[in-house]
């Protein structure tokens, strides 16, 4: 018998070792859920039209469901915590947009207008005021300035006048001089002759 055993280990072994190197090689394991249950249903044996389970693959099937299950659960619980973070930062983000979207339209209406007197008003209502006022502005100088032409002109006529009428006066005055001296020539004349006799 040990002759039979020592001829018969060796071949065993070689047997195992070959059937183990194989399994490897040609398959390789399946480690889904659905895989799993091929595997226990196709290592299951068969009694008449039932299939026999061994206890630990059934256990260990249902252990693995179990993890599998338990690890989706804290996944999807994972998933929703994600979500409702995200949920939180769009409605963040929807805020700030809505404040930012209220800011651009308060500084396009500063960009569009001007503050004049305290007042906001448009660049087009601005432009057309402030030309009003350029305008008016012009058309008041030219009139002060036509005024000032004005009395300049009527200013050097009345000095031209003044001049000329002080020269007629230096004038009459030199006459009237030159006539009162003569009177009194001939005066002082009369009067030494009237002496004299």
């Amino acid at each position: 018998m040990k002759k039979k055993l020592i001829t018969l280990l060796p071949a065993f072994l070689i047997t195992i070792t070959l059937f183990a190197q194989e399994n490897p090689q040609v398959q390789q394991e399946d480690n889904t859920l659905e895989g799993q249950f091929k595997e226990v249903v196709d290592e299951s044996n068969n009694y008449q039209e039932y299939k026999v389970i061994k206890k630990y693959q059934i256990n260990q099937l249902r252990q693995n469901i179990l993890d599998t299950v338990s690890a989706l659960e804290s996944e999807i619980s994972s998933s929703n915590q994600e979500i409702n973070q995200k949920a939180k930062k769009i409605d963040s983000l929807s805020n700030q947009l809505k404040t930012t979207k209220e800011d651009l339209s308060l500084s396009k209406e500063k960009e569009n207008g001007i503050e004049l007197l305290g007042i906001l008003t448009e660049k087009s209502t601005y432009n057309s005021i402030m030309w009003s006022i350029i305008f008016l502005l012009i058309i008041g100088l030219a009139f002060l300035f036509y005024k000032f032409k004005n009395s300049h002109k009527v200013t050097k006529e009345s000095q031209l006048k003044l001049a000329e009428t002080e020269m007629e006066l230096e004038t009459n005055r030199q006459k009237s001089l030159e006539r009162e001296q003569k009177l009194r020539r001939k005066l002082q004349d009369e009067i030494n002759k009237n002496r004299n006799k």
